[in-house]
């Protein structure tokens, strides 16, 4: 079982106790990065995407791969990452296959294309599982800017919107999706999501009569976070392994129970 350490958030002082996950190897095997308790948790405040990725050899077949660097959202809004005990790791076999997903690594260009292929993507691997009850969330590890709207999709149908949908109304910044009752902003910018462009997201579903959420990947100004606040607006913060997490009152909420606008 991965290692539980404690998580210090430097910006709020909040204290957290977070455990790594866990990734499949190509061997099946669970690989898990080695935290380092020693060192701060450091706020992300400008993404450099060589960083986001962490070399894990796994223990059972020698194997290394690159993963998702860890990270934990506080509840003030900060993405804060967690160190990891960087090394060699244990030797074991290597044949030259290597298939982490840092050799499929790319920069974020989201497109019209992209979008509409991850949201076609998303239904049809949630159709089978539509009808039944609602299960934990499974989604895509993200490595670009499809990955996030595909794991957004994901997330939405989970939550219990159906027929999502790219929005007819492309969004000042990122990807716009769309549901019964709903639009979703998707934010892949490496950058904090802005004042601006929350009260963008409020300002298009007002003329809707929806209700809005919005996804950052790389959490929220100050400001943006206090007028989604006052509004009612849930905001996730969307990590590397592709699940979105609550940030505020509102989007813990809709985390726990789930949307009651589902059509049947």
């Amino acid at each position: 079982m991965a290692e539980t350490v404690p998580v210090r958030c430097p910006a709020c002082h909040r204290e957290h106790r977070y455990r790594a996950p866990a990734y499949p190897c190509v061997c099946g095997a669970p690989v898990t990065p080695p935290l380092d308790r020693h060192c701060s948790a450091t706020p992300v405040s400008h993404r450099v995407w060589q960083d986001d990725w962490v070399t894990v050899r796994c223990a059972s077949c020698g194997r290394s791969g690159e993963w998702p660097r860890p990270e934990l959202g506080c509840a003030c809004g900060t993405v804060l990452r967690v160190p990891v005990a960087e090394g060699p790791g244990p030797a074991g076999p290597d044949d030259g296959t290597d298939q982490g997903p840092g050799a499929a690594r790319q920069r974020f260009t989201p497109d019209a294309r992209d979008a509409t292929a991850a949201i076609a993507g998303a239904a049809e691997a949630t159709a089978a599982g539509a009808a039944a009850a609602r299960q934990p969330f499974r989604s895509v590890t993200i490595r670009t800017a499809r990955d996030a709207v595909t794991a957004t999709a994901l997330y939405l149908r989970w939550l219990g919107y159906r027929d999502v949908r790219r929005a007819d109304q492309r969004p000042p910044s990122g990807i716009g999706l769309a549901a019964r009752g709903v639009l979703a902003q998707v934010d892949p910018a490496v950058r904090p999501a802005a004042l601006r462009d929350v009260e963008c997201l409020w300002l298009t579903a007002m003329t809707e009569s929806a209700d809005c959420l919005y996804f950052s990947l790389a959490g929220y100004a100050t400001d943006a976070r206090a007028r989604a606040d006052a509004l009612g607006i849930p905001l996730f913060v969307l990590d590397l392994t592709g699940t979105p997490r609550p940030v505020n009152t509102p989007a813990d909420a809709l985390d726990t129970s789930g949307t009651k606008k589902s059509a049947p």
